[in-house]
């Protein structure tokens, strides 16, 4: 045998004793936190006990974003049916932040009704068995997944597919999916025309992948701010922290700050006021 062909065989034997081999289980205790980032190398959720998030109310420029996505969490914190939801659009235009605060928001309404789990994109794979363990729960369980996109030879969004719809076992009826990205598709626009250009059968190539986003119920687009919608978050957040500022200086420097930034979105409003906050002498808690 060539060293290539002896290579061959012992990456088949390595892949086969870890399939064999079975993975640590963590004791996963689910009823003393809210949230929990899931580590799948040791199949362990991490409890997160002070998650980082905005208000629901000192979001802006979102209202419609905002209304559905409260209603459709609710419904399924609530025990009812509910869509996966795919948040997409520009960046810094509060994408996981509303997904943050509509959690932080049932649960002030109703202390402990929804749980959420973080799975990192790199981690898709283990998503089975992220599920395995919350199926253990009675408790409502919201899955999200941040800046979720798929490049080049990328397969694990297979099994995001499965989990979504169309698999034989699904996930489960306790367990929902949020994912956030830039891009409508979960794929990028030259990669869509690479794959049309060079795979024996386009369509179906490119159907395969850009199908995944279809399974998803619920669509919701995030679209830069006009300087009104800026000015008013800037006016929230002001009157939020109790900064003390004139609106004629303000709203020039906040006009000075998007020049810089080439762009008005929440996130540069935030950046605009963590500077103003600390220029003030004011800590933003």
């Amino acid at each position: 045998m060539s060293e290539q062909q002896i290579l061959s065989v012992l990456l088949r034997i390595a892949d086969a004793l870890e399939r064999q081999s079975p993975k640590p289980v963590a004791n996963n205790d689910l009823d003393h936190a809210d949230a929990f980032v899931w580590h799948p190398e040791t199949c362990a959720l991490h409890a997160i006990h002070q998650v980082n998030h905005v208000p629901l109310d000192m979001l802006q420029g979102i209202e419609l974003q905002k209304k559905l996505l409260l209603q459709n969490t609710q419904q399924f914190a609530n025990g009812y049916s509910a869509n996966n939801a795919l948040l997409w659009g520009a960046r810094g235009t509060g994408k996981s932040s509303i997904v943050k605060a509509v959690h932080a928001y049932i649960n002030a309404q109703k202390a402990h009704s929804l749980l959420i789990v973080e799975i990192h994109r790199e981690d898709l794979s283990s998503l089975p068995d992220l599920l395995k363990v919350l199926k253990q729960t009675d408790r409502r369980c919201l899955v999200y997944c941040d800046d979720l996109s798929f490049d080049g030879d990328d397969t694990s969004y297979k099994s995001l597919k499965a989990v979504l719809e169309g698999g034989i076992e699904g996930r489960p009826e306790n367990v929902i999916f949020y994912a956030t990205s830039n891009r409508r598709h979960l794929m990028p626009r030259d990669m869509i025309e690479n794959e049309r250009s060079t795979a024996i059968n386009p369509a179906e190539t490119v159907e395969e992948k850009v199908s995944l986003s279809d399974r998803f119920g619920m669509w919701l687009g995030f679209h830069n701010m006009d300087q009104n919608t800026y000015f008013a978050a800037i006016a929230g957040y002001i009157e939020q922290y109790k900064l003390d500022i004139s609106e004629e200086d303000w709203k020039a420097e906040a006009i000075e700050w998007t020049v810089t930034r080439g762009s008005r979105s929440g996130r540069v409003a935030w950046q605009y006021i963590q500077d103003l906050a600390g220029r003030l002498g004011k800590k933003l808690s």
